[in-house]
């Protein structure tokens, strides 16, 4: 699932990408008739790059306890994205000038990853993406929830930081009002059916009250170190920036999405009807699951898929001894009320009781397990309807915030559970939560690393986590088994759907008859994957393309290793190098094997 809805995170993302770093290999102060040797100059950009990263991404370097950063809001407009697209060709410009085959290994390494990264960022900007601000789960009021729920204010000084970050809000409401102004006057605009689903949202905040409104929540439960005095005034002045300005906001928002931008929604589901459309999707193909892979290729990869997880579901069906067509067996799990839960704190409780079952089959598995633990919370209630069925939300170990594990408890009868060891292996643990929480405290990574967004690498090994569901004996029925190829299937019949949305012209049923008729998907989380496919074209991609090499590499390593290959070391050589393209990560396996193979007893 996606660790942050996207629409405002991404606008950071692509600076996270290539992030800025701290060299890996310190250079000796530069003498003054003396040029830096190659690993220097490498370390010295990489340490402007970093200082100049976290100030455009405050996001990222609030998270790693900047308290500066905790003020400040990221910048949306088209006037930094063009400032930042200058500054990255400064950067691509000084980092292709230093001579790769003169740095040291590691460093080269970096150097390779470094400048990937910013290739692909300046190509991404090219396009103006930040022009499809309209998203199917609403505005930039929903992510700014998200941020409430996870700001921990534990002293005054955090106080102070959350309500400056309040007053930046108008702006970003503005500034995304531009921006989707800018894609109307283009043609780049969301379909209709993305711009009533965020809408829906963006309306039901114009409900909130000083009593309820998610922004106000951080400053509720205030500590003992705070005098009641400056409680009653931080609480008084964040309230009246929210009631005459940010809900002015609000109101504005929806309101422009409704007379102005529903009107000029665009008439083709896919973004490849827009102008340059499909090149923008072949190169998001390229940029998520970080291959040369074509959409046209990966489309196949998917069908693909799909038939060689259906024989295995047919299995199931005569191993149960069911005595019907897959259809009607499909009909049976979506229907029959030994599957679901009869309350919500009763889902949340099995969501729990699964993630500490998982928990408990770590050290089996995985020699390094992170420090920051993660709690199990609902999805909030004024966003659950058009919300996916669970996420991730990672947490800060700077800032003393727990990982997240956010499991969707509206509309009960679409909430399988023998779907939900999968979903909890994929969303908390050995999932997001172990890999991400790892990469937070890989401080010896230099920090564009440990902040890549690196699609590919993170659900793929979401999806391989789902895998060694079987490896950990999480699954205890015949009908948990088949929820786990049922979320496999969903995510083969991604790579057929994506692709055929946005690059072939499918309608929205082509794309709905193989998550109906092969996944036993409950019909609402099929239509509410299918408004995000449409919004966010693309990231859907590279879940399956990131675990069928996860895989690929853990059997190559199992082969060549023979008896002497050993699981958790695998693991560790896997995550504790922070999020990698996957043919960097396929080197880096590469040289674990062989170096496994030579230190071995002969």
């Amino acid at each position: 699932m996606r660790l942050v809805a996207a629409a405002l995170l991404c606008a950071t993302s692509v600076l996270a990408l290539a992030g800025a770093a701290e060299a890996r290999v310190q250079a000796a102060p530069a003498q003054a008739s003396m040029p830096l040797p190659p690993d220097g100059r490498f370390a010295e950009l990489v340490a402007e790059h970093e200082a100049w990263s976290r100030a455009q991404d405050p996001i990222s370097a609030g998270q790693e306890g900047d308290k500066a950063a905790l003020r400040r809001l990221p910048d949306l407009s088209l006037e930094n994205d063009r400032a930042v697209v200058a500054k990255l060709r400064e950067f691509l410009a000084r980092a292709e000038a230093i001579p790769a085959d003169q740095l040291s290994p590691d460093v080269r390494f970096d150097h390779a990853f470094f400048v990937r990264q910013l290739r692909l960022q300046i190509e991404g900007y090219g396009f103006d993406p930040a022009r499809l601000a309209v998203s199917n789960e609403g505005g930039p009021g929903v992510y700014m929830n998200y941020f409430a729920a996870v700001t921990r204010v534990g002293s005054l000084e955090d106080a102070e930081a959350w309500i400056m970050r309040l007053e930046g809000v108008p702006k970003l409401y503005e500034q995304t009002t531009e921006n989707a102004r800018r894609g109307i006057r283009t043609g780049w605009t969301q379909p209709r059916s993305t711009v009533e689903s965020g809408l829906r949202a963006d309306e039901a905040h114009l409900a909130f009250t000083v009593e309820n409104d998610p922004l106000l929540q951080p400053l509720r439960n205030l500590p003992a170190t705070i005098s009641a005095e400056d409680q009653a005034r931080l609480r008084a002045r964040a309230a009246a920036i929210v009631t005459d300005q940010i809900m002015p906001a609000r109101r504005a928002w929806a309101r422009f999405v409704r007379e102005e931008y529903l009107p000029k929604a665009r008439r083709g589901l896919g973004v490849g009807s827009v102008r340059d459309g499909r090149a923008y999707y072949a190169y998001l193909a390229r940029s998520y699951t970080t291959t040369d892979l074509t959409p046209d290729q990966i489309h196949e990869i998917g069908q693909s898929e799909v038939r060689r997880i259906r024989a295995e579901m047919e299995k199931i069906v005569a191993e149960v001894g069911f005595q019907g067509t897959f259809a009607e067996f499909l009909t049976f799990l979506r229907t029959d009320p030994q599957f679901y839960a009869q309350s919500r704190e009763d889902l949340l409780e099995k969501a729990s009781e699964i993630a500490k079952r998982a928990d408990d089959r770590l050290p089996a598995l995985f020699y390094t397990l992170p420090r920051l633990p993660y709690g199990v919370r609902p999805v909030p209630r004024d966003i659950e309807d058009t919300y996916t069925t669970g996420r991730y939300f990672p947490g800060s170990p700077e800032n003393g915030v727990a990982g997240g594990y956010i499991v969707n408890t509206g509309k009960l009868d679409q909430r399988p559970l023998y779907e939900l060891v999968s979903l909890t292996l994929h969303e908390a643990v050995p999932g997001h939560h172990l890999q991400i929480a790892l990469q937070q405290e890989q401080g010896e990574l230099p920090w564009f690393r440990r902040n890549a967004q690196v699609t590919a690498f993170v659900e793929g090994w979401g999806l391989y986590a789902e895998w060694l569901g079987y490896e950990m004996g999480m699954f205890r029925t015949p009908y948990e088994r088949f929820g786990a190829l049922s979320y496999e299937m969903w995510r083969a019949c991604r790579l057929v759907a994506d692709t055929g949305l946005h690059y072939k012209g499918w309608t929205l049923e082509q794309a709905r008859a193989c998550f109906r008729d092969n996944s036993a998907l409950a019909p609402h989380n099929i239509e509410t994957e299918l408004q995000r496919y449409v919004a966010d074209p693309g990231q859907a991609l590279a879940y399956k393309i990131g675990e069928l090499k996860l895989r690929e590499l853990r059997a190559r390593a199992e082969q060549r290793l023979g008896s002497r290959f050993d699981v958790r070391r695998y693991h560790d050589a896997v995550l504790l190098g922070g999020p990698l393209p996957l043919d960097l990560l396929e080197q880096r396996i590469d040289a674990w094997i062989a170096t496994q193979a030579a230190s071995a007893p002969q």
